[in-house]
């Protein structure tokens, strides 16, 4: 079994930078998507949910399905009303879980 936790993301995209599929193995997933909160969302900033979409949407047409994966996988938080999001210092936890935000 090869393991390679640090491969680099780059082959997900195809040469007009989109994104070419949502990556099904958890660990390529959760690269991709701690290169996207990287690259596409500040610290300390709060988005809201079209701006979210928007950002997205400049990578992969099925921007819901990364939404609820960054959201679900720790790297954005959700406000309960889901019309609020902040970009999260990368969780201690396997799992993901973040608490939710008021």
């Amino acid at each position: 079994m090869t393991s390679h936790p640090s491969r680099p993301v780059a082959d997900l995209f195809s040469a007009d930078g989109r994104l070419k599929a949502i990556p099904r193995k958890p660990a390529r997933r959760e690269a991709l998507l701690a290169h996207l909160v990287a690259t596409l969302f500040e610290t300390d900033r709060t988005y809201r949910e079209a701006e979210v979409n928007d950002a997205l949407r400049t990578v992969h047409e099925d921007f819901p399905a990364l939404r609820r994966h960054l959201v679900t996988g720790g790297f954005l938080s959700r406000t309960k009303d889901g019309a609020d999001y902040r970009r999260q210092q990368r969780p201690g936890s396997p799992g993901g879980a973040i608490p939710a935000v008021a």
